[in-house]
């Protein structure tokens, strides 16, 4: 019998694709900012995290109607992660919620997928605050942000991925900050979330030994994820329930009738995409099934970390194409750093130079040279405060 064919990788080579990665990359931003909107004083994290997901399945549901055999939908539930909740808080229906505090720092993340293509978001907010963000929260939020415009920018074609880790370390530094350790930012491809070039943020010495050196090649497509504590950068998981899981690519012979409904509903509803278990009919039934299936690394968790209590996290992640002619960004908000006052800056000349360049695809358009020179005072600025960077024209994208 001849060998099956496997089907050529698909990628941002083809038009149609690059398509897709936009238009998931814009459903993301939409419901980002609808769902920044629903984060008030007493507002139900569990509530907020449901209406992001029911949004992504609507507003994915709108899309290529006709192609009925298309996959798409939710690669990533929504998440919100508050103050010293480094990622992945999602409450399910029976686990404990939280209700939002004035000054709380919110770190809202989510993913869309449009035939297998992934768009990923992340975006901090302070609550409840309409005067200036300052102290620890602003050294924090301003750190996580300026490093992902860093990393942008780095990212690019014949680079390698620890010139983004040491950029990432850096800058959180000089915010007197630490990137949450051993964080990972994937490659994406299609219907996979966790591709295997990697972009590793302040690592241990093991994981430096054991983490790949790789470079970037055109027609690849990253979500570059910064995470940045205002503590010593030490992820730790409490009593909370994990909700969000993956299927991987093990197999095992299930035993319990649980734990087989739970893996057929993943298979067909989610393939290799995460899922929260909120999303079951039965959710104590579904959470039967997942432990064996757990325990067997068919299906993996994703643990919900925490900093020290006194601490706080910020996030920004953003989705990006590695077009021929430059990075294009399919996901993220504009952020305004006028908002945020620090008494630190960045300190390495060649970065706060970094941050200044405009970002996008080269177009030959001249706005480039006054958006680099707002972006110069404001890295340059006490606090690195003054401006919008020239991220968001390159962001809100058309499909």
């Amino acid at each position: 019998m001849a060998d099956v064919e496997k089907e050529p990788e698909k990628t941002i080579a083809e038009d149609l694709v690059v398509t897709k990665y936009k238009l998931a990359g814009e459903i993301v931003n939409k419901i980002l900012k609808s769902l920044i909107d629903l984060c008030v004083v007493d507002a139900s994290v569990r509530d907020i995290c449901s209406k992001g997901d029911q949004l992504l399945t609507e507003e994915t549901g709108k899309v290529y109607k006709k192609e009925k055999d298309l996959k798409k939908g939710i690669a990533f539930p929504t998440c919100l992660s508050v103050n010293n909740c480094v990622c992945h808080f999602s409450p399910a229906k029976n686990d404990t919620d939280y209700l939002l505090k004035s000054g709380d720092v919110v770190k809202i993340d989510l993913g869309a997928h449009i035939d297998g293509f992934i768009a990923v978001a992340a975006h901090t907010i302070v609550v409840g605050k309409n005067d200036k963000i300052t102290g620890r929260q602003a050294d924090v939020i301003l750190a996580a942000y300026w490093a992902v415009q860093a990393a942008l920018r780095l990212l690019k074609s014949g680079a390698n991925n620890y010139s983004i880790t040491d950029a990432v370390q850096q800058i959180s530094e000089s915010y007197k900050c630490k990137p949450i350790e051993g964080m990972l930012s994937h490659e994406l491809k299609q219907f996979k979330i966790d591709g295997e070039k990697t972009i590793i943020q302040n690592p241990s010495e093991a994981q430096r030994k054991e983490h790949e050196k790789c470079t970037f090649e055109t027609h690849e497509v990253y979500a570059i994820d910064v995470i940045v504590s205002s503590g010593e950068g030490v992820g730790r998981e409490k009593d909370t329930k994990v909700s969000i899981y993956k299927k991987s690519d093990e197999n095992y012979m299930l035993k319990l009738k649980a734990s087989r409904a739970l893996l057929a509903e993943v298979k067909t509803k989610y393939g290799n995409m995460p899922f929260n278990i909120r999303s079951f009919e039965e959710e104590t039934k579904a959470r039967m099934g997942v432990v064996e299936c757990v325990s067997h690394k068919m299906i993996e968790p994703f643990q919900v970390l925490y900093e020290k209590p006194s601490e706080v996290v910020a996030q920004f992640k953003h989705t990006v194409l590695l077009m021929p002619n430059g990075v294009n960004l399919v996901t993220g908000i504009p952020f305004n750093v006028e908002n945020y006052v620090s008494e630190h800056s960045i300190a390495q000349e060649e970065l706060k130079e970094l941050v200044t360049q405009p970002l996008g695809p080269v177009k030959g358009k001249g706005k480039g040279k006054k958006g680099a020179a707002a972006a110069a005072a404001a890295a340059g600025a006490t606090g690195a405060g003054a401006t919008k960077v020239e991220s968001a024209p390159a962001v809100e994208t058309k499909a």
